[in-house]
């Protein structure tokens, strides 16, 4: 039986420009799909009154380390090179399967809440076979998008990180592969979470590169961030390698040479910029009208909630303020005006939507509202106090609107929260949570 959902008279803003935007609108979502947007639908549907929302495609964060939910705030004044010892060297070991279900079930529910419908899972917390499965396990019952990036184990940051000598062990992504993604059509696809040259030895770069190329799944990759890696030419090296290619997106990019760009874009790769975690904790600047010079579609991602917040509202003005104030202090010091390039808000909705589903490779199926898509939509409450009167609608969800304003959220055509609040069971996912917090704290403790 045909399953409709009419969304009604909202603030339609589909980020597809063949759609358009459209003040007073409608979207018809038939088994999972969007059916139709337009200005008046009529359809035998269940109907959810849109009056005074704003009606946007889900956001896409393309990188998250979702198992560290545990560890929330663990490290509110990290720089990056605190970050490798206090948390991959202190708090990863100590990670049990458990730990991670439970920071991926509270983690992903986060995104939800949050209007994150697509997420990319950087999950380089396997410590065991049993780790991986505990994080699909958690993302499939939150039903959110995913993109599950196995990434290595990390029970020492000597062995892991310097110049590392162990590679991802294929026979566990081929059985992950198997077993929970035999085919890329669901909600959760996989994607391999790469260290790189500099962390790791060239034979377990090239090794890792043909693994996933081998199981024709996506890579993911940090380059270029802070002076762990800014120095290291990361790019220059996996091009020296014959590595470069159309399926690997790197993140961060903080400190990239003119010639990796080029390289970057010439090659087909993709960029996720994490803009709050690369101004506080020393990664560099957010690189976003780098990315976009060089013809190039760069997304935003969280990065890690360990040290910064975990909604996109917070990404989409880190990276606006950021960016604006590198030109305007640069324009100053040339004594030149700024230029007609300044970021826009209603370009920073598109990098958090449409270019989020772009890199994480899911363009197609998601990113806006455009029919045929899979239905990944989020309602905002424009009437709220913190975001009416509204005068540009992409101005007021880029820059005034935050979390208490999610109002609804639809994914695949379910609806994960309604009437602003998640349809899961919270107060579950945040007992495992804390649970689990207090479980490392007091293994922390008997460590040390």
């Amino acid at each position: 039986m045909t399953h409709r959902i009419l969304l009604r008279a909202g603030h339609v803003l589909s980020m597809d420009p063949a759609v358009g935007d459209l003040p007073k609108g409608d979207v018809l979502i038939e088994d999972g799909r969007i059916a139709a947007v337009d200005r008046e639908i009529g359809a035998d549907a269940e109907v959810l009154d849109m009056t005074g929302r704003i009606v946007i495609p889900g956001f896409v964060d393309t990188h998250r380390h979702t198992w560290e939910a545990s560890i929330r705030n663990v490290a509110p004044n990290a720089t990056l090179d605190d970050y490798f010892v206090d948390i991959l060297d202190t708090f990863a070991p100590l990670y049990t399967p458990e730990d991670v279900y439970a920071a991926n079930l509270a983690g992903a529910l986060e995104c939800l809440n949050a209007g994150i419908t697509t997420l990319v899972d950087w999950s380089h917390i396997n410590n065991t076979p049993e780790h991986p499965d505990a994080a699909i396990q958690a993302l499939t019952e939150t039903g959110i998008r995913a993109q599950y990036a196995y990434g290595s184990a990390n029970t020492s940051l000597a062995d892991y990180w310097f110049e590392s000598k162990i590679a991802i062990p294929g026979d566990d992504v081929r059985r992950v592969r198997t077993e929970y993604f035999a085919s890329d059509g669901g909600l959760l696809t996989l994607a391999l979470a790469t260290r790189g040259p500099g962390f790791c030895v060239n034979d377990v770069v090239t090794s890792e590169w043909a693994l996933a190329r081998e199981l024709d799944i996506p890579i993911t990759v940090h380059v270029a961030m802070g002076r762990l890696a800014g120095r290291f030419g990361m790019v220059k090296q996996l091009h020296d390698l014959g590595l470069l290619g159309p399926d690997t997106t790197y993140v961060h990019c903080c400190y990239f040479s003119e010639e990796e760009w080029r390289l970057v874009a010439d090659s087909g790769g993709t960029v996720s910029i994490a803009p709050q975690v690369e101004t506080q904790m020393g990664h560099g600047w957010p690189p976003v009208m780098k990315a976009i010079e060089h013809g190039l579609r760069p997304s935003l991602s969280i990065d890690v909630v360990t040290t910064v917040p975990g909604d996109m509202f917070t990404q989409i003005r880190a990276a606006f303020g950021a960016e604006r104030a590198r030109v305007n202090a640069a324009s100053w010091q040339a004594d030149v005006p700024v230029p007609d390039t300044m970021l826009t808000a209603r370009q920073m909705l598109e990098i958090a939507t449409r270019n989020g589903a772009h890199v994480a490779g899911l363009e197609d199926r998601t990113g806006s509202l455009t029919p045929g898509k899979r239905a990944d939509v989020v309602a905002i409450d424009a009437t709220a106090l913190n975001v009416a009167p509204v005068h540009d609608a992409a101005a007021a969800v880029a820059l005034s609107a935050d979390v208490s304003n999610v109002e609804t959220v639809i994914v695949d055509g379910v609806v994960r929260k309604r009437d602003g609040r998640l349809t899961a069971d919270v107060a579950r996912a945040r007992r495992l949570v804390e649970e689990s917090r207090d479980r490392l704290l007091a293994a922390k403790e008997a460590r040390a």
